[in-house]
Order: C-alpha cells, then sequence, then structure tokens
C-alpha cells in the first residue's frame, strides 16, 4: 500500500479528550475517529489490525469445531423477558420500540437469541454436544464511556456459545474454549493470564477472565508465586484461618460503653479521634439486596466486596442504601451504623470472628460504642465477603500473592441451564426424557484486544505492533523521493516484499525525513527499511526493528531475504 494512496490521517498533537495511552495512540495515529460517546468510525488502520484479531480469533473458534453464524443486532424484548432480564439487566440494555409499539432492545450479548434459535432446531442429544459463534457488533449503554475502545458503548466481540447434554460435557467445551482463548492471545503477541472471575450479569455457575497484563490496567489481579491460582480482585477469594474467639480472654468483660463522636463519620476520622487502630473497629454496612435491607460487617481496615455478597445473597441488583433508608432502619444518620439492636439480615465477614470488644457504631447520631462483643449481636451468617490485600495469604496453598494489573479481553462462562430452564429449552435424552441444556458462553472484545495490545506495546514514540497483529509487517521510508535511483530501488523492494506476502506500506510522501521517521515510530510497524541517496550509492539500507534501539545496514540485495527470514523467526516465536 501507497502511503499516498492510503488514509492515515495522523496528528501531531494529544487530543485532550484522551485519558489512556491507547486512546491516545490510536486517535493519534489515525485508527479511529469518535462520533459519539462511546461510538467510533474504525478508519483505514484501525480496521486492519481489527481484522487481523478477528482472522486469529475465527481460526482458533474453528479448530474447536464451533460453527460460525450471524444474529440480528435487534433482538425482541419478549425474549429478554423469558429469560427475565429485560428488568434486571439495567439502563445498559439499550430498550426502544418499533412503529407498532412493540418493545426491542440492541443487543448486547446474545444468549436469548441463541438459546430460541437451538430450542427450535435441536431436540435429540444426538444433535449435540454443538458450540455457535459470531463476530458482531454490540452496544451497551454505559453511564461512563470513557478511554475510547477499552469501555465504548458500540464495540466488536466475538460471542460463543455451547451446548450441551450435561455437566461432563459442559465441562468439556469450557475446557476447549478455555485453551482456545490461551492459543488466540498467544498468537496475538501478547502477554496475559487467565483469572477466575465473577460471573457478574451473564450469570452462572464459575468463570474466567482472560486478561492482558498492563501497568495501566483498569483491574487488579491476584497471583500466588507458589502455586499459580490467579483471580480478578471480585472474585479472590480470602484464606479462612481464623476461628471464633467468643471474647474468651475476659473473665468478666467490660460494659458496653456509649462515646460522644461528634461528626464522626469515617473510619479515618474515628480512628484518629479515638487514637485506635483501624482493625479494632468493626464496620456496618446497610444495603438493598433486591430492595431489602442486608448488613454486612467487616473490620474497620477491610472493605466490602459488593461482588461475593451479591453473590452469597443471590441478588439480582445489590446496592447501597440511601440515606433516607438508613436512618429509617438504623435510627441515625449515615456513619452511625452498628450492629447492636440491629433488626436486619447481618452477614459478617469471617475476618471478624476473632476481633473483642469492637467499637462500632452506636445507631444514634454522633454515637459510637465502646467494648462490643458477639454476646450484644446476633449475626446471621459468616462468609467470606471482603475484598482480599496484600496481607492476606494464597486461599488455596498458603504461599505468598502478588497484585498486577490486567485489561480485561476475554471472559467464558459455565451457564449450566440457566437460560435453558427460564426459556424452555428442552431436548430429548437418551432415556426419551425431556432434558434442559446445559450452556456456557464465551467473549473476547475484539476492539479491546487491540487497545489492550497497545497499552502492553508502546514506547514515548508510538505503538510497537506484535508482528501478528500489526496493520503492515514492513514499512519502506525512501528519503528521497525525487532521486529517481531512491524510488527506483524502494518500488523494486516493495514489489518484492509483496511478492513474497509480505503487508508492506511505503511512504512515497515528499516529506521531510523526520515527519517519516516519526510516523513510522507513532504507526508502530515492526520493521522499517530506510533508503537514502548515500546508502544507495553505497549498496545499503537501513533495517529497524521498532522495538529494538540499535538500526543495522544491510546489502540492499538481500534486504527482501533478510525481511523474510526476520518475519519467520517472529511467527515461530508465537
Amino acid at each position: 500500500m501507497r502511503y499516498t494512496q492510503y488514509f492515515v490521517p495522523t496528528m501531531r498533537e494529544v487530543p485532550s479528550e484522551a485519558e489512556t495511552i491507547s486512546h491516545r495512540l490510536m486517535l493519534r495515529a489515525g485508527m479511529i475517529r469518535k462520533i459519539a460517546a462511546g461510538i467510533y468510525t474504525y478508519l483505514p488502520l484501525g480496521l486492519k489490525v481489527i481484522r487481523k484479531v478477528e482472522n486469529i480469533v475465527r481460526t482458533e473458534m474453528n479448530r474447536t469445531g464451533a460453527i460460525e453464524l450471524l444474529m440480528p443486532a435487534v433482538q425482541p424484548g419478549e425474549l429478554w423477558m423469558e429469560s427475565g432480564r429485560w428488568k434486571f439487566y439495567g439502563k445498559e440494555l439499550l430498550r426502544f420500540n418499533d412503529r407498532h409499539n412493540r418493545d426491542y432492545c440492541f443487543g448486547p450479548t446474545h444468549e436469548e437469541i441463541i438459546t430460541d434459535l437451538v430450542r427450535r432446531e435441536f431436540h435429540s442429544h444426538k444433535q449435540l454436544p454443538v458450540n455457535f459463534y459470531q463476530i458482531q457488533t454490540k452496544f451497551r449503554d454505559e453511564i461512563r464511556p470513557r478511554f475510547g475502545l477499552m469501555r465504548g458503548r458500540e464495540f466488536i466481540m466475538k460471542d460463543a456459545y455451547s451446548f450441551d447434554v450435561n455437566d461432563a460435557g459442559a465441562e468439556e467445551s469450557y475446557r476447549k474454549m478455555y485453551n482456545a482463548y490461551n492459543r488466540i492471545f498467544k498468537r496475538c503477541g501478547l502477554k496475559f493470564c487467565g483469572v477466575e472471575a465473577d460471573s457478574g450479569s451473564i450469570g452462572g455457575s464459575f468463570s474466567h477472565e482472560f486478561m492482558v497484563l498492563a501497568h495501566t490496567g483498569e483491574d487488579e489481579v491476584v497471583t500466588c508465586r507458589s502455586c499459580g491460582y490467579a483471580a480478578n480482585l471480585e472474585r479472590a477469594e480470602v484464606a479462612n484461618n481464623i476461628t471464633f474467639n467468643h471474647d474468651s480472654q475476659h473473665s468478666s468483660p467490660p460494659a458496653v460503653e456509649k462515646i460522644h463522636t461528634p461528626e464522626i463519620k469515617t473510619i479515618d476520622d474515628l480512628t484518629s479521634f479515638l487514637k485506635v487502630p483501624a482493625d479494632a473497629v468493626l464496620k456496618t454496612i446497610i444495603l438493598l439486596a433486591d430492595g431489602e435491607p442486608v448488613a454486612a460487617l467487616v473490620r474497620g481496615d477491610h472493605d466490602v466486596n459488593m461482588a461475593k455478597l451479591k453473590t452469597l445473597l443471590g441478588a439480582g441488583i445489590l446496592e447501597l442504601a440511601d440515606q433516607e433508608t438508613v436512618e429509617r432502619i438504623t435510627g441515625a444518620p449515615v456513619g452511625f451504623a452498628g450492629p447492636v439492636g440491629l433488626n436486619i439480615r447481618i452477614i459478617a465477614d469471617n475476618s471478624i470472628r476473632n476481633m473483642s470488644y469492637m467499637i462500632t457504631g452506636g445507631n444514634e447520631k454522633d454515637i459510637h460504642l465502646k467494648n462490643v462483643s458477639f454476646k450484644d449481636f446476633e449475626v446471621n451468617e459468616f462468609a467470606d465477603i471482603r475484598i482480599i490485600i496484600p496481607d492476606d495469604i494464597c486461599p488455596k496453598c498458603g504461599g505468598h500473592i502478588d497484585f498486577i494489573r490486567g485489561i480485561e479481553v476475554g471472559h467464558i462462562f459455565k451457564l449450566g441451564t440457566k437460560y435453558s430452564e427460564s426459556m424452555k429449552a428442552n431436548f430429548l435424552n437418551e432415556n426419551d426424557e425431556e432434558s434442559p441444556f446445559v450452556m456456557g458462553c464465551y467473549g473476547i472484545g475484539i476492539g479491546r484486544t487491540v487497545a489492550a495490545a497497545i497499552e502492553q506495546h508502546n514506547d514515548e514514540n508510538g505503538i510497537i505492533w506484535p508482528m501478528p497483529i500489526a496493520p503492515f509487517q514492513v514499512t519502506i521510508l525512501p528519503l528521497q523521493v525525487y532521486q529517481t535511483e531512491v524510488m527506483e530501488a524502494a518500488e523494486k523492494l516493495y514489489r518484492e516484499l509483496t511478492d513474497n506476502g509480505i503487508e508492506v506500506l511505503i511512504d512515497d510522501r515528499d516529506e521531510r525525513a523526520g515527519v517519516k521517521f516519526n510516523d513510522a515510530d507513532l504507526l508502530g510497524i515492526p520493521i522499517r527499511l530506510t533508503i537514502g541517496s548515500r546508502g544507495i550509492k553505497e549498496g545499503i539500507v537501513e533495517l529497524k526493528i521498532r522495538w529494538e534501539q540499535v538500526s543495522q545496514n544491510i546489502p540492499v540485495e538481500q534486504a527482501v531475504s533478510i525481511i523474510c527470514a526476520k518475519i519467520r523467526e517472529f511467527d515461530d516465536q508465537v
């Protein structure tokens, strides 16, 4: 491809709207342009990279025996009502009515559509297992779209759905997808890990996220140095090595004492005011689980893990209670809630089992209580409901844990019969009895993968594409386009590389050398071949690998064979 005949509208200035490295570089490199909040046009260079990722995904999905189809983006609301997600999904679901006032939505995912298809077309265990996938545009009305393709509203996604006769078959389908995802992200040239994750609004019994590791990642990942345990922060278990204390060290327990704490509403303020450590304080959080009040108790130096608590409660929606609700339940403003005298369900984290004579909210304005013990209130259930911290140990082996940052690019779920039961999707098993399909679903954010690759591979000059997903493998920079010998050499190399199946961008613009070098670095094409008048006279050209500091001069007659060998070498590495 010739630069003068292509469309690469690079930008010199950093766009003010861009908050992340990938967003800035994709705008500056002329890969995307914003049309509305979270909605982008993919320009030619960006689309080339997206297609590269799609091709890798498609190849590996086909390799597993998955079958490609394409479902409609617009979905009838009645199917979502069948599954129970029409109201549960929330405002992220873009709903609208057609001219007949029928409910529709723009699909954020396709569990309902594929389940409807399979229940109509598959009736016998002899037709199973089956796994369908598509690569298609989705829409989720994010409350705060940001970071370019990292958290847009409209995005390209690969979603797959497996249907099996039983749990054993579903486990095998899940394993195939897990292995396929590992191959996909390895072939994309990315450093990544698969981690245990919360199933969220998709549902199901368990799931794994695939995280591209980058210090700019928006998610935290917990890993164990010893056993390889890995989970995102929402899912990470906390080792339960605590026994119930029962305040046994005191033969005559001290009486509960009221403390006047004017305008002291936060843990930091309270510990400073009382000159006590945070782990001596019991924090009481009032929440609404599907509208029903519940109290969560954690130590003052810990935080409630909303995902864990939501799963434990089996709640569709879990949210902090508003100020009015807190006052109605506790009799006090926000900041003074405590478990003593609280007449709602109380869930306590395991870590408070060994607390003795705690400081808690007093359920009165400007009042806290001192010397509170377990005899003063009743806990309905102890469970792991807090966020893991660096001082914790691995929940599997007791080893040392590390916290790293990552970007979610893929998520796989074992759904079980969540959708097949609610939508009455059944087949006849070996005994000619009706059984619900056992399902799994598997997603990859194509645009997010592209953005994550940039977050992982960049420097101060621009993008550094891994070879497998680079828009072009080689860029040729003739420095003096007005000199016949320079352009003849450049054109000859361009033809020969192209004839060898190499994707080449030749910068045939009449621009200064500095402009061409800067754009080449910004675009991040792996191999740069620079042709200048002095080098041509000496029979040499300059070869530069984008991620290497030093360039090298090579004979012009050997340039094609050297470049082909290097590309084969890069391919072998992934």
